[in-house]
């Protein structure tokens, strides 16, 4: 079980994007960062939890691309974007890394284990034991699990999820609220 009192900067934090850091677009894309809208609190919650995670990285399916409705330098300046105004804020995320694959079988699509695996292969300080991801969907937490990380459900698309469940750790009403209840442990 997690404990929050044990998080320290020897801890990673995994974000899902669409959901968690800003608004999902109902069955679709978004397309540009005209479209991207952080959640409420988010900017801030990112400023804390960078002085409480050594590191911090986005872990995120980004299918649209691998459909061919938008390119890769479009989700790549999606994400340069949300990094400028993340960091302005006082943030910070070491890495983003994404799968374009259509084929759910896809080692790197979530909630196969690949992007973790890929993060460990860059950052090899990174213990998956003290890693947390944080996600809104069952998927996010599967790739958690799959991984051997903790796992935090946010309810900002997804409110009526059944709880407890044993892919989810703990659940909070969105990251502003995990930031808080980490800042106030």
């Amino acid at each position: 079980m997690l404990d929050l009192k044990t998080i320290n900067t020897n801890w990673t934090l995994f974000l899902d994007r669409d959901g968690v850091i800003n608004h999902e677009k109902e069955n679709d894309y978004i397309y540009h960062y005209g479209e991207f809208n952080f959640y409420e609190g988010v900017r801030e919650a990112l400023q804390y939890l960078s002085t409480k995670f050594g590191k911090i990285i986005i872990i995120t399916n980004q299918r649209g691309v691998g459909r061919q409705l938008m390119t890769e330098d479009d989700l790549l300046s999606i994400h340069e974007q949300m990094l400028a105004d993340i960091e302005a804020s006082g943030g910070r995320v070491h890495k983003i890394y994404y799968c374009v694959a259509n084929d759910d079988a896809h080692p790197n699509r979530k909630p196969n284990a690949g992007m973790a695996k890929e993060a460990l292969r860059d950052f090899p300080d990174i213990d998956l034991t003290r890693s947390i991801m944080v996600g809104n969907n069952l998927s996010d937490m599967q790739f958690g699990r799959n991984a051997g990380m903790h796992t935090v459900f946010v309810k900002t698309t997804d409110p009526k999820q059944q709880l407890p469940h044993p892919a989810i750790d703990l659940a909070f009403k969105d990251l502003a609220g995990f930031a808080k209840a980490l800042h106030d442990t």
